[in-house]
């Protein structure tokens, strides 16, 4: 499984970004997809997951400002980020769980500016 995030950058707090995570291959066959962010000096920690019948589950921290969705047909992962503080920056990792092995993402920048 390979995994290719991009959409990241700088933006002013307030504004919004989408990152995408494409992955090889079919995303049908995953019964989860999700994001996760690492901030310098911090521990990673979950985003957003979405399932393969569509539920979501958000961190406390991007609820309401946040939305996860998938394409099937594009075998893309979306994290619309809205109403962004200087507190998500981070680096954002895309995550898939498929057969007892988590698969990365390689990762994409997120700074938000005061």
């Amino acid at each position: 499984v390979q995994l290719q995030a991009s959409g990241g950058g700088l933006v002013q707090a307030g504004g919004s970004l989408r990152l995408s995570c494409a992955a090889s291959g079919s995303i049908f066959r995953f019964n989860a997809m999700g994001w996760y962010r690492q901030a310098p000096g911090k521990q990673r920690e979950l985003v957003a997951t979405i399932t393969s019948a569509g539920s979501t589950n958000y961190g406390d921290s991007v609820k309401g400002r946040f939305t996860i969705s998938r394409d099937n047909a594009k075998n893309t992962v979306y994290l619309q980020m809205n109403s962004l503080k200087p507190e998500d920056t981070a680096v954002y990792y895309c995550n898939v769980p498929w057969r007892a092995i988590d698969y990365w993402g390689q990762g994409t920048l997120v700074t938000v500016s005061s």
